[in-house]
């Protein structure tokens, strides 16, 4: 049975109800169940009604047609999608019609439901494309730019990060929207969606004439990213870890006299208590008031540490509880082990959430933290069992893949940029400054943080960093440090410039010997710009001063994020989609629409090729001017890394 009921066509059969409507012009959304009601939840954030759409009954079945969008579902259920008459995407399905060209004796359905039984509960199939790319979501730890090929893993970890929407290159969007464990498949035989667990279809088509205007649509439909404070635009100073108000002043007074400018400071991890009360440690950090104080003067922001984990022995752990604050496993007693015995608090829970930030409100910005790093944000999990966690929404399994989501708003209303290990579908519209995690410092796991910079920012996250050199590193290693060169011009020409990581070797001495508070653990080794030579420094020092004179750029980049979603770190495609080669080059990219970066991901290389698209382009090291449409070789002394500005 095939209707319509206002601006909804209603699709039933066999137990099936299948709705297709428009939620804003040129974006529609499918849902779909089998044997049950299509529910009216917002348990995976995005929830729409029908808008005013162009319906029509056509032969054999309806179109719905809103802007250059155009959806079109048999009297089978069979739904295709069209931008004009131009095929962009059909559900795949195989079965016996003589009249029909796809007739083919399997007869499978491109909607299936397996009753939550393995491998998966629901599953939708789409027709293969070979000539199409696909970019997007979120962060995955490997080199592929294009995720043609590629079968995805829907879960949240530690660097991987899951945003479900996928660019085309034949010009529409895909939002998978469910925040379950699953599984998504870009095949050269088609393209599937998978929930392993969740028992309802729903998916969203956003049309569009130029890429552009679909990242536009799709993030006015999720959330845009807010104004980012230009304060923050500079160099951030970070390690493992700072234990001190007088280490970090220490820091702040070499750069001082060093005539180098720093926008953030940050305190990372362990100078709390005891994981879950959300409290710096006092023996150690009793003048943090001063210290803030301070560093406010000289214009320095400064950002602290706090994760989700709740020890068991913290001074919260049993009214957690009690009151059901806690993420729950339904085998064993325990979430995390790292240097405790720990639950993770469940902010999908509103009271829980509310609790958490009036404490961290009194323990952090009352005494001067800027903002927070909300680090573990996945959350991270001793085993990945998600099956086997509760939380107030629902089973993990169900919704885990949403829980960064709530973390982030818990803290939402600061209004400032929170540097976040995790993502999901509208994190931007709360400020979310992605990081790709806890990555190994090679110059593969670079590259990997290069397609997935590009990536994230179409999925929706404009503000994304990295820790420049990995977060692990030998200081003594030749090799890491010229890693560590190339990864910080790179991120010159990126949305924050941040210095991070734990740098070995662990040869510090811990400040005491508890088994908790601020000064138990290790710290790893000086990670400013000047500890690593004076050769590295007089390099970065350079670029410091690049990045200083490129921050009113920035700032138009973030402004231009806030206006219409598009990332400021963007494939060659995205600016130049008339090419055909900007669609193959995959080790450059545009910041913005001005410059063109192409970094070196290769230890000792010294040259390489870069594709200048049409037009005139500026050598930034020579300042020669080359005339493009055409690749060229250009040197990469340790020195610099090729950076063109865009001149006609």
């Amino acid at each position: 049975m095939l209707k319509r009921y206002k601006d909804t066509i209603v699709f039933e059969y066999k137990g099936e109800k299948v709705k297709l409507y428009a939620v804003k012009e040129g974006v529609i959304r499918v849902q779909a169940a089998w044997k049950e009601e299509i529910t009216k939840d917002n348990k995976n954030l995005l929830f729409s009604r029908p808008v005013t759409s162009k319906i029509s009954k056509e032969e054999k079945g309806y179109s719905l047609q809103t802007g250059s969008l155009t959806a079109f579902i048999s009297e089978m259920g069979e739904i295709s999608f069209y931008r004009d008459s131009t095929l962009l995407l059909k559900e795949k399905y195989r079965s016996f019609d003589y009249e029909s060209p796809h007739s083919h004796p399997l007869k499978e359905t491109a909607r299936s439901y397996a009753a939550k039984a393995y491998p998966y509960a629901v599953k939708v199939s789409f027709e293969e494309n070979e000539n199409e790319a696909i970019y997007g979501m979120g962060v995955y730890q490997m080199p592929y730019l294009n995720l043609k090929g590629c079968s995805l893993p829907l879960i949240q970890k530690n660097t991987q990060i899951t945003i479900p929407f996928y660019l085309s290159s034949l010009h529409y969007g895909f939002l998978w929207n469910n925040s379950s464990l699953g599984e998504a498949s870009f095949l050269k035989n088609g393209t599937t969606f998978t929930s392993n667990t969740y028992s309802q279809i729903d998916y969203v088509i956003v049309g569009g004439d130029s890429y552009k205007s679909i990242i536009d649509s799709y993030t006015s439909l999720v959330g845009k990213a807010p104004k980012m404070d230009p304060s923050y635009l500079g160099l951030w100073q970070s390690k493992l870890r700072y234990r001190t108000p007088k280490e970090v002043l220490d820091v702040v007074k070499e750069y001082e006299e060093r005539g180098i400018s720093l926008s953030v400071i940050v305190i990372d991890y362990f100078h709390w208590t005891r994981q879950g009360e959300w409290k710096f440690d006092d023996t150690y950090w009793s003048e943090l008031e001063k210290m803030c104080s301070l560093l406010h003067k000289k214009g320095i922001k400064v950002v602290a540490s706090i994760w989700p984990t709740v020890d068991k022995k913290s001074v919260y752990y049993p009214y957690f509880e009690k009151n059901g604050y806690l993420i729950t496993p339904l085998k064993g007693t325990q979430c995390y082990d790292f240097q405790g015995d720990c639950l993770i608090a469940d902010f999908t829970n509103p009271k829980a959430a509310k609790f958490i930030e009036k404490i961290v409100h009194k323990n952090y910005q009352e005494r001067g933290i800027d903002s927070l790093w909300l680090d573990q944000a996945e959350p991270e999990f001793t085993s990945y069992d998600i099956d086997n966690y509760l939380y107030y929404i629902g089973k993990g399994s169900d919704v885990s893949n949403s829980y960064p989501y709530y973390y982030l708003k818990a803290f939402s209303d600061l209004k400032n940029p929170f540097l976040i290990r995790s993502a999901w579908l509208g994190s931007q519209k709360l400020g979310a400054l992605l990081w790709s995690g806890d990555v190994e410092g090679t110059f593969a796991s670079m590259k990997d943080q290069f397609a997935s910079a590009l990536n994230a920012g179409i999925a929706g996250i404009a503000w994304y960093t990295n820790d420049i050199g990995g977060f692990n590193g030998d200081i003594r290693d030749p090799q890491w440090r010229e890693l560590l060169v190339r990864w910080f011009q790179w991120m010159v020409f990126s949305p924050i410039l941040r210095m991070h990581g734990d740098r070995l070797p662990h040869s510090i001495p811990s400040l005491d010997k508890k088994e908790s508070g601020g000064g138990f653990t290790h710290t790893g080794q000086p990670n400013e710009i000047y500890s690593f030579g004076e050769e590295i420094y007089e390099i970065l020092k350079k670029y410091v001063g690049l990045r200083e004179e490129l921050k009113p750029y920035i700032e138009h980049l973030y402004e231009e994020a806030s206006s219409n979603g598009s990332p400021l770190m963007r494939t060659m495609f995205y600016e130049f989609e008339d090419d055909p080669i900007c669609y193959q080059v995959e080790d450059q990219y545009m910041f913005g629409e001005k410059y063109l970066v192409a970094p070196i991901f290769h230890y000792g290389e010294r040259k390489r090729n870069v594709y200048l698209p049409k037009g005139e382009w500026k050598h930034l090291p020579s300042q020669n001017i080359w005339n493009g449409g055409t690749f060229i070789e250009v040197d990469a002394p340790l020195e610099e890394i090729p950076v063109f500005e865009k001149v006609a």
